[in-house]
């Protein structure tokens, strides 16, 4: 039962972290490494707006999410679209904002244990006999209404239909009269919004470290791969299915394997099924 309750929490969390990096790939076709550096700034800032500024906690999160948005429009309206296009060069310089922002935080003296953010309600409830915090219940009613909004934002939203054209057909969207640079600035806000409340959710559980950042950008690709880069679908099975793995491999083996798993992932699926689960990438003998 405890491997059942906290293996779902986990791919919970795996889909909020993993969901932002999806969305602005599937729609813009942009890999998004700066995500990572993304979730841990939205954790500082909020920290510095609680205890230097002192400012609501609620507040606090959400001038933290606006800001993100902001920061995802700024890189890609600056630096990806002179890019775009050249995929070594768009890794590159993505992971290059990413690198030089986690950085710059560990040289502005942040890292140590220090730095932890409030629960959004303290205590525990009991699930079939396992006592679960109230906290990471909340990441499974996050995650779902998550997924749901962006199910129903793609569906029913006239901005969401214009994203979801072009995840679907870039040229098509284009020639019905779809700015692409423009939903792509709309995407990247998105993700980089997605990133901080995934943060949000999640940062309470422990403490807010630079080494994050690395951790969730490595997750995020595991997710992404496994489940077919720009399926969202795909993403969350991933997530589930990552997220199980690693909680029987926590149990049974140790702890430590915990990102091995993420990494042996990737290279398996990279080997066995390079497009993922529900990827549209050609497959290798379709391309030779």
């Amino acid at each position: 039962m405890d491997i059942l309750i906290y293996g779902i929490i986990n791919s919970f969390s795996l889909a909020l972290m993993a969901i932002g990096f999806t969305l602005v790939y599937g729609i813009s076709r942009l890999p998004n490494f700066a995500h990572g550096a993304l979730y841990v700034v939205t954790g500082f800032v909020v920290w510095s707006f609680l205890n230097l500024l002192k400012i609501h906690y609620a507040l606090s999160i959400l001038i933290a999410l606006v800001i993100m948005g902001l920061v995802g429009a700024f890189i890609y309206r600056f630096i990806l679209i002179r890019v775009r296009g050249m995929a070594t060069s768009e890794i590159i310089a993505s992971y290059a904002m990413g690198l030089a922002i986690l950085e710059a935080l560990r040289w502005g003296g942040f890292k140590g244990m220090t730095y932890t953010l409030p629960v959004f309600i303290e205590g525990s409830i009991e699930i079939g006999g396992i006592p679960v915090d109230l906290q990471r219940v909340i990441v499974i009613g996050v995650g779902i209404v998550v997924v749901t909004f962006l199910w129903l934002f793609t569906h029913y939203n006239r901005i969401g239909l214009a994203l979801r054209g072009m995840a679907q057909d870039e040229h098509a969207a284009m020639m019905l009269g779809i700015d692409s640079d423009w939903m792509a600035i709309i995407a990247m806000s998105l993700g980089s919004i997605l990133a901080g409340l995934s943060a949000m959710v999640l940062l309470p559980l422990g403490n807010i470290v630079v080494e994050a950042g690395y951790n969730v950008l490595i997750l995020s690709i595991a997710v992404c791969i496994v489940g077919g880069l720009g399926s969202w679908v795909g993403a969350v099975l991933a997530a589930f299915m990552i997220g199980f793995i690693q909680i029987i491999t926590v149990a049974y083996i140790q702890s430590h394997f915990h990102m091995v798993v993420a990494l042996l992932a990737i290279i398996i699926t990279l080997i066995l099924r390079p497009s993922g689960l529900f990827g549209r990438q050609k497959e290798l003998e379709e391309r030779v």
